[in-house]
């Protein structure tokens, strides 16, 4: 019996001749020509003044922090529910974090959580788009301006995802993406910070470029270029942007596959268990499918039984605010009871790019078969 494995990378097969390209252009550091047209495209998709590749989501998020001058004392909401980089960007700069609870259905942060916990400390809002879905995002961008407070999209998990046909990390102040091998579009590891506001144009490009105004050199702004802010050095090698430019110049028919993939699975099993919510706001990007268990021992029955058969499955997420790390640096906004509740049920599916609709059905037979 065949393995299916939770996750495959997506492998056009054009990858190597985009790589052997950069090997024979002589210039293997960050900001060559493979990245340059990758920053062009995103820009273009994202309809914003700059995107800056970086070597990570994490880094990103880490960029946005010292671009909003988080410091010790100042807070920032965010969901528990969410990957530790999302809080350890701005545990960083000494922040404190203030968790807000979730809305079950799209597994993301409403607006009405967000503005119960803002106080004058807060320095930032950072909703995280899980599984390539949004919730209230009108709403909490909304609330932000009526504050005063900046907007940080996680959308590590959303490129080519939409909110009423706007591209999902293009909304808030700032925006990050990730190109991790485990997301629909990927170099292996790598992300992308989407500057929306342009007045933080000129000092990302500064932070990026470990502090210096370097980009003013090559633009020839500048006759010389020195240390003129802090920063660290975030820049991709072209390596990394000459495999992640095929797969951004066919992500649409990645995305399309995925949703295919994803609308199997949600015709196959929606009637047995507990799918994703459907929203008409949110075109999703496919990127992960996932059922809700009745809860954790139940989940984990599910999990050995899809094991017998060679199908690997996964949760996400311990809450954060449940982890050491979370209690020392954070505290939570009213009580967590959604994030507790559907951490411990979500289950997630296998999906990826090279997936085949037996594969789907294998799967969903499986689980009908428990």
């Amino acid at each position: 019996m065949s393995i299916i494995p939770f996750s495959k990378p997506t492998n056009l097969g054009t990858e190597l001749e985009y790589l052997q390209q950069a090997l024979e252009n002589g210039k293997l550091s960050g900001d060559g020509a493979f990245t340059k047209k990758c920053s062009q495209w995103l820009e273009t998709y994202f309809q914003t003044p700059k995107v800056l590749l970086t070597t990570s989501c994490t880094h990103a998020l880490e960029m946005a922090a010292i671009l909003l001058e988080i410091a010790p004392g100042d807070e920032v909401i965010l969901p528990s529910f969410t990957f530790v980089s999302t809080a350890n960007a701005f545990v960083l700069r000494g922040a404190k974090l203030v968790f807000v609870d979730i809305d079950p259905q799209s597994m993301n942060s409403t607006a009405k959580n967000i503005e119960a916990a803002i106080t004058s400390y807060t320095k930032a809002i950072v909703p995280v788009h899980y599984g390539g879905w949004c919730s209230d995002l009108d709403n909490i961008c909304s609330l932000a301006s009526n504050y005063g407070i900046p907007v940080v999209e996680d959308a590590a998990q959303a490129l080519r995802s939409t909110f009423n046909d706007r591209p999902l990390g293009g909304i808030g102040s700032l925006g990050c993406i990730s190109f991790h091998d485990t997301k629909n579009i990927h170099c292996g590891e790598g992300g992308a910070l989407i500057v929306n506001d342009s007045k933080y144009v000129t000092r990302a490009e500064v932070i990026r470029e470990k502090g210096t105004n370097r980009a003013n050199f090559l633009r020839g702004q500048v006759d010389k270029y020195t240390w003129v802010d802090i920063g660290s050095s975030y820049l991709p090698s072209e390596f990394n942007a000459a495999a992640l430019l095929p797969q951004l110049l066919e992500s649409e028919k990645i995305t399309n596959k995925r949703l295919d993939l994803w609308t199997r699975y949600h015709k196959n099993l929606s009637s047995d268990f507990e799918t994703p919510f459907i929203s008409r706001h949110v075109r999703h990007n496919g990127h992960m499918f996932y059922i809700k268990c009745n809860d954790i021992e139940h989940r984990c029955r599910i999990i050995e039984h899809l094991k017998c058969y060679n199908i690997s499955a996964a949760f996400h997420y311990l809450p954060l605010h449940s982890t050491s790390m979370g209690r020392q640096h954070g505290r939570h906004s009213g009580n967590l009871t959604h994030t507790d509740a559907e951490s411990s049920r979500l289950l997630r599916l296998p999906l990826f790019y090279s997936m085949t609709n037996s594969d789907v059905d294998r799967v969903c037979e499986v689980l009908r078969d428990f």
